[in-house]
């Protein structure tokens, strides 16, 4: 007895020794957000103050000392994500994660990232202001990594923390450009199409602009006359790239003729892949010259998204097609060459090596034509022998994307935050901008150019003709935008925008089903305050898909359905469009739109290509008309050659598929049916893919309502999977109400901190996930009456 008392005791002792070494390694790891820090090269001391939400406000007598302050909370909180970011565009993965991610490195090196980067680099002007403070922010950063905690990835993964230097800002804006990449997932499907399967099934694709849909309207101040062999594999690709992706987004802004208080009221909530952490960081900055609350990307230093006393802006995607693809004619007498339209030319040779974890360097080459990249081989993206290179604009010309963002964080005014906008060539944003002094504007901020007119940029084109051949490039003043429109209010949903230069845009545009229902809920109101702007960023309710229901059950013979499945269709008949968590029509109609869109096209497709056309927008946008369209090339299976199969049949089967599904994961009873059963968020972290940390990194999974093209866009793929889990959503919301500045309100998916060990690493997940939002404080004495914490930088020259 008394060695089994004795050997207790050992035990306990070993385990109050494991506790302690816990708790000291988390008070060694984590994140430090009070006392006294030394800091290189500041002019003054710096204070910090944490509010309750972790957010850092910076206050700071210079701009390049609260800069430098900046880096080092920023790192302090997000060394990972900035790691990880600054890796994409180098092919830096493998060296991280293994040779898994080698064809994701070959992919991004190819793209020509890093290449443009150290180009723009190259010609920067060290004195200016963008490459001064900037170089501040890096310093801070790269102060952290000298002397702060090393965070608990880089122990995990082996992986040595080095410096940060000019380049890595210039690559991680850039993988923000190319993160879209909608072109790759949609211009090669089509190509096929049309080769292998035949023109006449592009006709029901909804691939060019439908006059039906809800356009964005143009306003200048003037009457404006509107106008009415490849397979892709990115999707794949990116999947594997362990940082979020930007996606869409949704924002308005509220004139005084439209708000309760006679001030503008701006509304932005951007939509980017979830992960743990989530992509913004939120900083309040105040000098004598400057202030800004901005939301910063990884390694980062100036705001995409911002606000101040004087004005507010945000960014949704413009959407706009800014990459095409192109076959190249070999020289059969010399392989080596491709044909233009100024003769032969040969191709340039490019070796890249990357670094694997655990393996040796891999080393691979690639031809390059003066469009860009021969895809063929460098990540199976391209399957065939006709070679296809890639043209992107981000890659061509001179790149100021960070003057603009200076620019934009720095304005006054509306004048001089327009004149910094031209500096945008890509990616294609909707910059959105409201202010104190009663403005309102949109500006599509893109580097908009125009081809030949025999050029369709849906398909891959003719190298050898010349169709790259830009015919122009549009002036600033041509791009679709609104400023100040006698309608009262501007709003963007990733939709169409009509034209101001007698063309339409080219773009990959989401369908209207946002848009209608921003513009129905705008439109009649004239008294918004902050409470209902709140109330509406959150709005789940599709005016949408009931009509597609309405469509569909149009098909159903009833008579052939149970009992069960007839009282189904009846609830779907009468069903308002809500996506509440307690909601059953929601799950119901996303299994039946899943199986009517494989039982339609995957005949045609193939799995594979079916796969492929999933990942699209395009898939989303002909949804209701092919829900609405009687006659279709489409209906009819094509492994059936001795039959001919209707669009009633397809209706009918994918009904009972939807029902019976639905059956087997949930049960008899359909009550029990409900939308938080199979609609759930989890924020992954790279570590967390690990099952075993999976709980100690990941964040959730929680149930949400909402789902895909309403206004709180809780983005799931159709795979055919039990449950609708989310990957994408609003990366925050933000209210701005100008007559009332200090108490507007925001929110994070998870937390301010991406350093598991910080009190701030999800404490706003179940918040966001409610609806809830917080304040984001402007007032001095309000950030100091409410402050949990003060972190004092002083000068150590």
């Amino acid at each position: 007895m008394k060695n089994v008392r004795k050997i207790g005791w050992i035990l306990v002792g070993i385990a109050g020794i494991l506790l302690i070494a816990a708790f000291i390694i988390v008070q060694k790891l984590k994140p430090d957000y009070s006392g006294e820090r030394g800091m290189k090269n500041l002019t003054a001391d710096v204070s910090v103050t944490y509010d309750p939400y972790g957010i850092p406000h910076i206050d700071a007598a210079e701009e390049t000392d609260a800069f430098r302050v900046l880096g080092y909370v920023h790192a302090q909180d997000r060394l990972w994500q900035m790691e990880l970011l600054r890796r994409v565009a180098v092919g830096g993965l493998s060296e991280v994660f293994g040779k898994d991610l080698i064809t994701t490195d070959q992919f991004f090196l190819s793209l020509g990232i890093d290449d443009a980067t150290a180009k723009t680099v190259g010609e920067l002007d060290p004195n200016s202001k963008v490459a001064i403070l900037s170089q501040a922010y890096l310093d801070g950063i790269n102060q952290f990594i000298d002397e702060g905690p090393t965070p608990v990835e880089f122990y995990l993964t082996g992986l040595e923390k080095k410096p940060f230097v000019l380049k890595d800002v210039y690559n991680a804006v850039g993988y923000m450009a190319f993160s879209f990449a909608m072109a790759h997932k949609t211009d090669p499907l089509l190509t096929i199409i049309r080769d292998s399967i035949g023109v006449s099934y592009l006709e029901d694709l909804e691939i060019d602009s439908s006059p039906a849909t809800e356009w964005i309207k143009n306003y200048t101040g003037e009457e404006v006359n509107n106008a009415s062999a490849m397979v892709s594999q990115v999707s794949e690709v990116l999947a594997k790239v362990p940082v979020p992706q930007f996606i869409g987004s949704n924002s308005w802004v509220l004139g005084p003729e439209k708000t309760k208080n006679g001030k503008v009221i701006f509304a932005n909530d951007p939509h980017i892949g979830f992960a743990q952490p989530s992509v913004w960081y939120e900083a309040h900055i105040k000098t004598p010259s400057y202030e800004k609350y901005g939301y910063h990307l990884a390694g980062v230093p100036f705001p995409l998204l911002g606000h101040d006393y004087k004005m507010a802006y945000g960014f949704t995607m413009f959407e706009n097609d800014d990459i095409d693809f192109f076959y190249e004619t070999l020289n059969p007498e010399d392989s080596t060459q491709y044909k233009t339209s100024d003769g032969w030319k040969t191709f340039e040779v490019i070796s890249k090596t990357i670094k694997v974890k655990d393996e040796k360097d891999h080393v691979f080459t690639f031809k390059k034509t003066v469009r860009g990249p021969v895809l063929n081989g460098i990540a199976n993206q391209v399957q065939g022998t006709a070679p296809i290179s890639m043209d992107w604009i981000y890659t061509k010309g001179e790149n100021v994307v960070m003057e603009a963002l200076y620019g934009i964080s720095h304005a006054n005014n509306i004048d001089e935050f327009r004149n910094a906008l031209p500096k945008i060539h890509a990616p294609g944003l909707n910059t959105m901008y409201g202010d104190a002094e009663g403005n309102v504007a949109w500006w599509a901020s893109a580097k908009l150019y125009q081809l030949g007119d025999s050029t369709n940029t849906k398909f891959i084109m003719d190298g050898s003709r010349g169709q790259d051949k830009k015919v122009r490039y549009l002036e600033f003043s041509e791009n679709p935008q609104a400023v100040n429109p006698p309608w009262h209010y501007v709003y963007s949903a990733n939709n169409q925008p009509d034209s101001l230069a007698g063309m339409l845009y080219p773009g990959y545009y989401l369908p209207e089903n946002r848009a209608r229902r921003i513009v129905s809920l705008l439109e009649p109101k004239n008294d918004w305050d902050k409470a209902a702007v709140q109330e509406m960023i959150t709005d789940g309710v599709s005016t949408v898909n009931p009509t597609i229901i309405t469509e569909l059950a149009k098909l159903i013979t009833v008579k052939d359905l149970s009992n069960q499945q007839a009282l189904v269709l009846d609830h779907l008949s009468k069903w308002n469009g809500d996506n509440s968590t307690t909601n059953t029509e929601a799950a119901i109609f996303h299994r039946w739109i899943y199986y009517f869109l494989k039982n339609t096209f995957e005949d045609e497709l193939g799995e594979k290509l079916f796969k492929d056309f999933l990942s699209t927008h395009f898939h989303k946008r002909l949804i209701a008309p092919m829900a609405a369209k009687a006659n279709s090339v489409w209906w009819d299976n094509r492994q059936t050659p001795d039959t001919v199969e209707t669009k009633k049949e397809i209706v009918q089967t994918s009904f009972i598929q939807a029902f019976e599904s639905l059956e087997n994961d949930l049960g008899s009873d359909i009550s029990k049916w409900t939308w938080d059963k199979v609609h759930t968020l989890e924020h992954g972290h790279p570590i967390g893919q690990i099952a075993t940390l999976r709980s100690f990194f990941n964040v959730g999974p929680f149930p949400v309502p909402g789902t895909r093209e309403v206004i709180n866009n809780m983005a799931f793929p159709y795979n055919g999977e039990s449950e609708f889990k989310v990957t994408a959503g609003p990366s925050t919301r933000r209210v701005i109400d100008f007559s009332d500045v200090e108490n507007s309100m925001s929110i994070l998916p998870t937390g301010q901190s991406g350093n598991p060990f910080s009190k701030y690493y999800e404490d706003q997940a179940k918040m966001f996930v409610n609806g809830e939002f917080r304040k984001m404080l402007l007032n001095p004495q309000e950030i100091k009456e409410t402050a949990s914490s003060v972190l004092l930088f002083k000068t150590a020259n």
